[in-house]
């Protein structure tokens, strides 16, 4: 049986920049995948990125320096 996993969830304001965000991870090779907002985040559109921990220093410089658009960091288990 999976076990749920403490992780970094990128949340967005809108389905545009979440698929945005899901292709430029995808076109450079970044850790993670799209997933539901876990229950415990009531933001954003619905869709997040699932992004584990130890990738956490990686996504966010990547975020930065590609200036892509999304709403916040958060810490969530997930599976």
């Amino acid at each position: 049986m999976r076990q749920k996993v403490k992780k970094l969830i990128v949340t967005f304001d809108n389905t545009t920049d979440a698929m945005a965000f899901e292709k430029a991870c995808h076109s450079h090779d970044m850790p993670g995948r799209v997933i539901p907002v876990p229950r415990s985040i009531s933001v954003s559109c619905g869709i997040s990125w699932s992004v584990p921990l130890e990738e956490e220093e990686r996504m966010r410089r990547f975020v930065e320096e590609q200036g892509l658009a999304f709403e916040g960091y958060h810490y969530a288990e997930v599976y």
